[in-house]
C-alpha cells in the first residue's frame, strides 16, 4: 500500500509520467502482426524521411500509420513547441486488441472461426 495522501501519491505519478511528444490509435483494425512490418521500417528515422516512406509503401497499415505520425508531428509542434526539422521517431510499437471472433459456414454443418484481430498503435517522437 502506498503511504501519504491521494495528492501526494498522485503528484508523484505524475513527476513520472514521460513528456515525449506522442500519438496513440486504439482498436485499429490491423492484426498487429501487419502492422509491426510498417513500424520496423520507420524506427529511428527522421520525420521526413518516416513520412516519404511511408507515402510509397504500398501496405494497407502505411496509410493508418501516416495519419498517425502527422498527430504526433502536430502535437510536438504545438503542445512541446519543438521544431520539425529536429524531431525524429524515437518509439512506434503495436500492442494486441480485443478480437472479433465470427462464423464461417463449412461443410456437413460445420463452423469455423474468423479471427478479426485489432491492434492498439503508439507512435512517440522525440528531438535530437
Amino acid at each position: 500500500m502506498a503511504k501519504g495522501h491521494r495528492s501526494q501519491i498522485k503528484r508523484e505519478r505524475n513527476a513520472n509520467k514521460d513528456t515525449r511528444p506522442s500519438a496513440k490509435l486504439s482498436y485499429a483494425r490491423i492484426p498487429v502482426q501487419k502492422a509491426c512490418f510498417v513500424l520496423d521500417a520507420i524506427r529511428g528515422k527522421d520525420v521526413e524521411t518516416a513520412l516519404a516512406v511511408l507515402e510509397y509503401n504500398p501496405r494497407y497499415a502505411s496509410g493508418v500509420v501516416k495519419k498517425l505520425l502527422e498527430s504526433a508531428i502536430a502535437n510536438a509542434e504545438n503542445n512541446n513547441g519543438m521544431k520539425r526539422e529536429n524531431l525524429y521517431v524515437a518509439e512506434c510499437y503495436a500492442n494486441e486488441g480485443p478480437t472479433m471472433k465470427r462464423i464461417r459456414a463449412r461443410a456437413q454443418g460445420r463452423a469455423y472461426r474468423i479471427l478479426k484481430r485489432m491492434s492498439h498503435i503508439t507512435v512517440v517522437l522525440d528531438e535530437r
